[in-house]
């Protein structure tokens, strides 16, 4: 998102940090995963750009 502010007038833009998955929407998101990444047998193999973030390969 890219998202800043100016902490003082003239000051340096900041990055401004989200909680929680405020920037995405996690149902959608869940969905997605369960549609494209199921397996016949009812796993969900996760993403290979995604390990990195969640720490597994599978779910399941």
């Amino acid at each position: 998102m890219n998202i800043r502010f100016r902490p003082d007038a003239g000051g340096k833009p900041e990055i401004v940090h989200t909680l929680n998955g405020s920037a995405l929407a996690l149902p959608r998101i869940v969905g997605a995963l369960l549609e494209h990444c199921q397996t016949p047998e009812g796993k969900i193999v996760v993403p290979a750009a995604l390990h990195r973030y969640t720490g597994f390969e599978i779910i399941g």
